[in-house]
């Protein structure tokens, strides 16, 4: 469920009508809602509360717009971070330091120091060498790292190839016939307190199977370990649980996920750790934007060229992705049309031939499920500037990110005095 629907033929986010934001913030503009984001976070933590000590760590690759985070913050939620800048973000939003769970395949040693000084909770080691690396940095500065081994568990999530992260070809964590011995050279070096045993194999999945394949395969390294006599305390399930992006379509729950989970994991006697991203602020967010004109074609369905391009939303030109698009203001009439954006690329395309409602130059419509991985993908691409973020409380909005112009971005570049 979210809070944008229509009331009075207006769409509206919560108790404020679009149209309002545009007037006052112009298009494009990212539009987010609180409700929405409190009702999803609550939701996903009533779904895991029948696990003993469960941790949610909010995946900021997701929105790391700061007054998302403090949404979360606020829900009880850590951080999942993949960089020194999404870990000082979370600082920034008040997440504690020990909620903090630091992933990512190339963490550089600055930010090994990042992480340390921050006394975070936890670093997800990808690979053996990083372990090493992160070892010798923490035992000079007298500190032992607490660290979960990541595992690619071989598993093929069934979701688009490029956010596919489980399968032996990828490159995120240790092949998993290894585990066991990286584990326990790991765990005899001084820097590092080896604690359990990370997974994560894609993001948008549709279904459970894939995930609980994967969980089932943890169990059993987990057994392997103990068995060997190896301490492992914490079991790390990533995130990946998909939204549904087209009206219409059915995904699995938080509740159906929890159930799942709780069913494979009901004998490990561990922490679990879980890091949401998609699931709570897909449906949060959307893209306002503003119709330019309507481009008649001769020989197929018109274009309709919005003021949004793939620089603010690259999730279409990147993966082929489907973002329902609604007027905010529809008039009850119909269209077939191709929607693109201005940016100077063929790939600057939305859809083709899609069923619309009817617009005109001057019409507002939305992207519907862009608070996630919306505004955080955007570049200057043709000098454009980056788009604007509201979030909306109610029947009142504040600017959460300024929209920063191509002259902004000029202005912090510089012409060597050799070429002057």
């Amino acid at each position: 469920m979210n809070y944008f629907e229509y009331r009075d033929g207006v769409l509206h986010a919560e108790d404020l009508p679009l149209s309002a934001i545009a007037e006052q913030v112009g298009t494009p503009v990212y539009v987010y809602s609180r409700a929405t984001l409190e009702r999803h976070a609550q939701v996903f933590k009533a779904a895991l509360a029948h696990l003993p000590h469960a941790h949610i760590a909010f995946a900021i690759k997701a929105n790391p717009n700061l007054a998302v985070l403090k949404v979360m913050q606020r829900e009880g939620f850590g951080a999942d971070v993949v960089s020194g800048g999404e870990l000082a973000r979370a600082l920034l939003a008040g997440m504690p330091g020990e909620d903090i769970v630091f992933s990512g395949v190339g963490k550089m040693p600055r930010e090994m120091v990042q992480g340390l000084d921050a006394g975070i909770g936890q670093f997800n080691i990808e690979s053996e060498e990083e372990g090493v690396e992160l070892a010798a940095i923490a035992a000079a500065r007298g500190q032992r790292a607490a660290c979960a081994l990541r595992v690619n568990p071989d598993v093929d999530a069934g979701t688009h190839d490029k956010i596919s992260t489980g399968k032996a070809e990828n490159k995120f964590g240790v092949p998993y016939d290894r585990t066991g011995e990286i584990y326990a050279r790991l765990a005899r070096l001084e820097g590092l307190e080896m604690r359990g045993l990370a997974v994560h194999i894609g993001s948008q999945l549709q279904s459970l199977d894939p995930l609980e394949t994967a969980f089932t395969k943890m169990g059993d390294l987990l057994g392997q370990l103990r068995a060997a006599g190896q301490s492992v305390t914490h079991m790390d399930l990533g995130g990946g649980l998909g939204v549904p992006y087209r009206a219409g379509e059915v995904f699995p729950t938080p509740e159906e996920y929890g159930a799942m989970v709780g069913r494979v994991t009901k004998d490990w006697d561990t922490r679990l750790m879980f890091e949401p991203g998609r699931v709570i602020t897909g449906n949060a967010g959307v893209l306002l934007t503003e119709v330019i004109r309507v481009k008649r074609s001769s020989n197929g369905p018109p274009f309709v060229v919005v003021d949004a391009a793939m620089n603010d939303l690259a999730r279409p030109a990147m993966y082929g992705a489907w973002h329902d698009f609604d007027a905010v203001q529809p008039n009850g009439s119909r269209m077939v049309a191709n929607i693109v954006g201005p940016i100077c690329e063929t790939g600057d395309t939305f859809a083709m031939g899609r069923d619309i409602d009817a617009l005109e130059a001057g019409d507002l419509a939305v992207f519907r499920t862009a608070g996630a991985y919306g505004a955080t993908m955007a570049s200057s691409y043709n000098s454009r500037g980056f788009v604007a973020e509201v979030m909306v409380d109610g029947d009142q909005f504040a600017v959460v990110a300024d929209r920063i112009l191509p002259a902004q971005i000029t202005d912090a570049e510089r012409v060597p005095e050799w070429l002057l």
